[in-house]
């Protein structure tokens, strides 16, 4: 199953490079292993980490745009 780092992040595929690590900010804080007590919390930091990776490379970016 394919995973849309968009929605993971919570943004719109029209957001900026600020939009985007605005919200790869909020999100990390509030999934981070250390604050969170759920048991995915490692998993879920994990994946919005992978997202932000993507998205905020602009060659990745245009690539997962493109292929998915």
């Amino acid at each position: 199953m394919a995973r849309d780092f968009y929605a993971i992040l919570g943004v719109p595929k029209s957001a900026s490079a600020d939009d985007i690590k605005k919200a790869f900010r909020k999100a990390a804080q509030k999934h981070h292993p250390d604050v969170s007590k759920a048991p995915d919390a490692a998993a879920k930091f994990k994946e919005i980490n992978d997202a932000y990776q993507v998205l905020s490379d602009a060659g990745q970016r245009a690539r997962y745009d493109q292929f998915g």
